[in-house]
């Protein structure tokens, strides 16, 4: 099956704005966008770049971003999206794992990805460069990688998710079918690009139906307010800290969003307030669940039932089979906690380089997301915890494995455990309880300073709490439920 969605819309509606940039005003038709792709993809082919190959993008969303997608997609190498916010070691293990031939960085990065032993070219100057604007020979498998999508695991490494060129098609059709998206419909698009629901959630869809995509690289919640109106924008996308942001906005209380049909809001349940406050505006939110190793798009709130079934993530989507399973093995009875099991076009066909996680993460068919679910009397679907310890903070997945790794080779810490507590601002923030080999506590701001060195800083604990020992279960591990149990109460 043919894997390059461009060279068709430059064909069917070659004048079509496909891409445009909200800062820079700039934009791509259907055509020039097809050319850029096959540009990019000759100048690729020139120094030996070969399907199955990766090149790692260090890059915000932009017009030129899109045009080396759209160059994987004809060519089959492996676009492998960096964490931009990630500090060196993370970058470096990433690299190394992956094993790019090539990083292509955006200017304001250049120094930063400079750092690793890659060879780095700049983006900016390849997005000038438009090559033979000829159709490609290759014939990509429909089964091959298109996205090398690195996820923090719970052992404190990142897993390099393989999302296909037939995850793409699936959860493609599947998000048409789900939001009746059709060549007409435009997003606003003000997610990073190193996150599957930037690119999966609404892009790839609509660059699949025809649509256009308005690009914004980093989230302003002003800009975002004016553009969904100026631009009419109907399918919309923000994690809820986002969401919450853009209702304290000036702007938000006049502000009219008759275009929007669906704003889908995705990472973990919003308050009843904030639901309550957009549907005052006439938008229905749409609450849903993904992962990176699954869709993105795997169910969806209908969203005339934001309200009455707040909290729910709604039905699964279409084209994925589902289990939720028990602790006995068995399938979950109605309001019976279960493992989300998924099985489908759109599960990933496993991890790079790493069978460990392979042999842990499927039974057969099925992909164990580590989720725990209840279904209700109506077939609703709603998260009850999510995959082992990790928890969201700002739209991002933070890994407390990671993190207490990371302390751990401080000189002074003996113990360290990390769980998540509620924040306002960024919905959760992680508490860090530990202990010193002398039982003196250190300073807030000295361990802030030396998390920042090796993590980035969404997952330097917000709070560090000194503790004369740690709680152990029977095996004679960290015992966080017990941890979880003892009083916090944050200053104000």
């Amino acid at each position: 099956m043919k894997t390059d969605w461009l060279s068709k819309w430059a064909l069917y509606q070659p004048e079509k704005t496909a891409l445009r940039e909200l800062e820079t005003g700039l934009s791509y038709s259907y055509a020039e966008l097809n050319r850029r792709a096959n540009g990019l993809l000759h100048e690729l082919r020139q120094r030996g770049l070969k399907p199955g190959d990766r090149v790692a993008m260090l890059a915000e969303f932009s017009l030129a971003t899109f045009s080396l997608f759209a160059a994987a997609q004809k060519g089959g190498f492996i676009l492998v999206p960096l964490n931009y916010r990630l500090t060196k070691p993370e970058l470096e293990y990433i690299l190394t794992d992956s094993n790019p031939t090539l990083l292509l960085a955006e200017e304001k990065y250049m120094q930063q990805a400079m750092q690793h032993q890659v060879p780095v070219e700049s983006l900016s100057v390849w997005q000038e460069w438009v090559g033979s604007p000829d159709e490609p020979e290759t014939e990509v498998s429909f089964d091959a990688p298109l996205f090398l999508l690195y996820t923090s695991g719970t052992t404190g490494f990142p897993k390099g998710a393989l999302y296909t060129h037939r995850m793409a098609f699936w959860n493609s059709l599947n998000t048409m079918l789900r939001l009746q998206l059709n060549g007409s419909d435009s997003t606003l698009l003000c997610m990073p690009s190193f996150h599957t629901g930037g690119w999966n959630v609404l892009a790839t869809p609509l660059l699949h139906v025809g649509g256009t995509i308005h690009i914004l690289r980093k989230f302003d919640a002003g800009m975002v307010l004016k553009g969904l109106q100026e631009d009419q924008i109907t399918q919309f996308m923000t994690v809820p800290t986002m969401t919450r942001m853009l209702v304290e906005h000036e702007l938000f209380t006049q502000a009219k969003f008759g275009a929007l049909r669906n704003y889908i809001v995705g990472g973990e349940a919003l308050p009843l307030s904030l639901i309550e406050t957009w549907a005052s505006k006439g938008v229905y939110i749409r609450q849903g669940y993904g992962l990176t190793e699954a869709g993105p798009n795997i169910t969806s709130l209908p969203a005339v039932d934001a309200i009455r079934k707040r909290g729910s993530i709604g039905f699964v989507n279409f084209y994925v089979d589902y289990r939720l399973v028990n602790d006995a093995g068995e399938d979950a009875q109605i309001l019976e906690k279960g493992e989300l099991w998924l099985k489908g076009d759109v599960v990933c066909p496993g991890y790079w380089r790493n069978e460990k996680a392979n042999l842990s993460s499927f039974d057969g068919p099925w992909f164990k997301t580590g989720d725990v679910l209840i279904r209700d009397e109506e077939g609703y679907l709603f998260l009850v915890d999510r995959k082992k310890n990790m928890f969201i903070s700002g739209g991002e997945n933070v890994y407390p494995a990671e993190i207490e790794k990371e302390f751990r080779k401080h000189e002074e810490i003996v113990e360290i455990a990390v769980i998540p507590v509620p924040d306002t601002k960024w919905g959760e923030v992680g508490l860090a309880y530990y202990t010193t080999h002398n039982g003196i506590p250190l300073s807030e701001e000295e361990l802030r300073r030396y998390g920042k060195n090796s993590l980035a800083s969404f997952k330097v604990p917000k709070y560090f709490v000194h503790l004369s020992s740690m709680p152990h279960n029977d095996a004679g591990k960290l015992d966080k439920r017990a941890l979880q149990a003892l009083p916090f109460n944050p200053l104000p």
